[in-house]
């Protein structure tokens, strides 16, 4: 395989994932929105076209002469909690791509899903591929909508022979989120905003981690395997505090109580409602964040050999990258 078919490739994961891709001498094309300005992709050796994840024809003529797909793109917002353009982008767009991959006899088909499509679990006892999700108890219809993506590609692989392996990132924090996405946590934490905490905590990966699982798994996952692409398991306490030790800042310190946690999330999911605009917490975001969210990626590090590094690593290279564009002092 030499000629690669990346969707999403400007978001934080796409542009960490390409970067790994050229440096192991593969070719890419990579899908952009119109008008997109991809600041992240610069100077990269990349054809770019233009396209819709909604549009089918011009997805299956676009990834004409392409060896493999990663398919990276999603609508994931948290807000608004539920619209039909979380199930369009996500599930129909998944849908066209695997028209695009079977009409072109693609020979590997890396879809990204979230490890959300998995049950979680304590420290001692962390959730893995076989454990059940409980995701669709929080009413987000993005990760309502990325489990049901998921199930397009598991019914593709058992029903039409569809070359694709799944991989299940866990919380991603690197270089190059110029949203910022995750990235965001650090930034509060780094520019002293973030005060409170609260009681749970979870699975964090340093993104390039997460890039080399993807592009291993062109060569090493199985078909119709799903694979969690994690690494520590940590509280939000201590995540925070890491953070703010490589900051160079004094750490949140004020935990808040889990029915304090709740009211914020009702009143914000009430005043966002109202005003149309998206609130700093919502109730479900409220209820996930009293969770321990913990995940064990041994199936990946065994099977796609996936690295481990240091979350530190992640915090110290994110602040770098951010520092370097402006984002922080």
């Amino acid at each position: 395989m030499e000629r690669i078919f990346i969707t999403g490739a400007d978001g934080l994961l796409g542009s960490n994932t390409v970067r790994e891709l050229l440096s192991r001498k593969y070719k890419l094309k990579a899908l952009i929105q119109k008008g997109s300005k991809s600041k992240t992709l610069e100077g990269l050796d990349i054809e770019f076209v233009e396209g819709d994840l909604l549009d089918k024809e011009s997805l299956i003529k676009h990834v004409q002469g392409s060896d493999a797909i990663i398919h990276i793109a999603a609508l994931t917002n948290v807000w608004p909690i539920r619209h039909e353009i979380y199930y369009k982008v996500n599930v129909e767009g998944t849908k066209n791509m695997i028209e695009a991959a079977l009409s072109n006899n693609i020979q590997r088909f890396i879809h990204i899903s979230s490890a959300s499509a998995f049950g979680f679990g304590p420290k001692d006892q962390p959730g893995n591929e076989s454990t059940v999700t409980m995701a669709k108890e929080f009413g987000l219809d993005y990760v309502d909508s990325k489990l049901d993506a998921q199930d397009v590609i598991l019914e593709a692989i058992k029903e039409r022979d569809l070359p694709a392996v799944i991989v299940n990132p866990t919380f991603m924090i690197g270089p190059y989120d110029s949203k910022p996405s995750s990235g965001a946590v650090i930034l509060a934490v780094a520019n002293r905003e973030l005060k409170l905490i609260t009681s749970g905590g979870k699975n964090w990966v340093y993104v390039k981690d997460v890039a080399v699982g993807i592009s291993n798994a062109l060569t090493k996952g199985r078909i119709g395997e799903m694979y969690i692409l994690g690494n520590e398991n940590l509280s939000y306490k201590e995540a925070t505090s890491l953070i703010a030790e490589v900051a160079g800042v004094a750490p949140p310190s004020i935990k808040v109580p889990s029915f304090l946690v709740k009211i914020a999330g009702r009143l914000g999911t009430l005043i966002g409602t109202i005003s149309g605009k998206a609130p700093k917490i919502s109730y479900p975001v409220a209820k996930i964040s009293l969770i321990d969210q913990y995940y064990d990626p041994s199936k990946a590090r065994k099977e796609l050999e996936l690295p481990e590094t240091p979350i530190r690593k992640a915090v110290e290279d994110s602040m770098q990258w951010f520092k370097e564009n402006g984002y922080a002092k």
